[in-house]
């Protein structure tokens, strides 16, 4: 197997910023099983302390959500899979995944949401659903995410204010303070940094102190990233994308995470107890971009588990 090489000597390698560093240490990334077929190997691309979150796609089976997630737990990743509340059938149904994954893979953590699906399929419709449900607490999984929106969303809020996110919000923060499970708030990709520190902010000063993992989209063209802002509801900082989009020179080059990740870096370096705490990539540009851009600017702190 060829290894990556994690420490790269290639002096046309731009040094790396220690604060952005610092801030993508255990970064996470998502996969779907279309895109995991095409990693002959995962450790030959991510540092071994790399959460991975399995994203259901409606539509894709089960068993092909478990396959994909067995397969990452025996390279040795902490696997997290999607639940999606309004893809989920009824109860039977929500236990049956969470047997499928435990007795499988190994599971015991999950990412709970309401799911990009405007009529639910049965007697779910929200992340809380799932969580007062039991079946989580009663399959002893130990660490539960959770959805956050800090443009808001429109399928919960249609008329485009914070309620009922800030809302649900206050519920999840309420119950993670009676749940064994540890608990943080996993976002929707952002582009503009000074929005989020506001929201994370104001999270605060009403109670919600939750650990935030900020949603960042890896290195992708233009073109992509404003398509899959625009699909995911993606509104005010989708004005960074568009003001790029202007200039005719930068117009076919990738857009990164650079000045994002490095506004947040900072401020973090000069706030510890901001509650922005991880940084969790969706590849919009394909998980190999994705993982060589995090390695190459510093969230390589880890061994590869094939090294290890």
């Amino acid at each position: 197997m060829a290894l990556l090489n994690f420490e790269s000597k290639d002096a046309s390698v731009v040094e790396v910023n220690p604060q952005i560093e610092a801030f993508l240490k255990d970064f996470s990334i998502e996969v779907m099983p279309r895109t995991a077929e095409k990693v002959e190997d995962f450790r030959d691309l991510l540092p071994s302390t790399t959460r991975v979150y399995v994203a259901h796609i409606e539509g894709t089976p089960i068993e092909e959500m478990v396959i994909t997630a067995k397969r990452l737990a025996s390279e040795g990743y902490d696997v997290m899979p999607h639940f999606p509340a309004r893809v989920i059938k009824d109860e039977a149904t929500l236990r049956d995944w969470i047997a499928m994954y435990q007795g499988e893979a190994g599971i015991d953590q999950a990412l709970l949401l309401a799911g990009g699906v405007t009529t639910p399929h049965g007697d779910y419709h929200s992340a809380m659903q799932l969580l007062e449900s039991g079946a989580f607490g009663d399959s002893g999984f130990k660490r539960l995410h959770v959805a956050g929106h800090p443009e808001g969303n429109k399928d919960i809020d249609p008329d485009g204010a914070m309620t009922n996110v800030d809302s649900a919000l206050r519920w999840k923060q309420a119950f993670s303070e009676t749940s064994d499970a540890e608990m943080a708030i996993v976002t929707q990709f952002c582009f503009e940094a000074q929005p989020v520190i506001a929201w994370a902010n104001e999270l605060v000063a009403n109670g919600i102190t939750l650990p935030i993992h900020i949603g960042v989209a890896g290195p992708a063209k233009l073109q992509t990233l404003i398509k899959f802002s625009i699909a995911c509801g993606v509104g005010a900082s989708l004005r960074v994308l568009q003001r790029r989009a202007k200039n005719l020179t930068k117009l076919l080059l990738p857009f990164t995470p650079d000045f994002f990740l490095a506004e947040l870096a900072a401020h973090k370096a000069e706030n510890p107890q901001f509650t922005i705490s991880h940084v969790h990539f969706f590849p919009l540009g394909g998980i190999k971009t994705n993982a060589k851009w995090a390695i190459k600017n510093g969230g390589s702190s880890a061994i590869p588990v094939s090294q290890s």
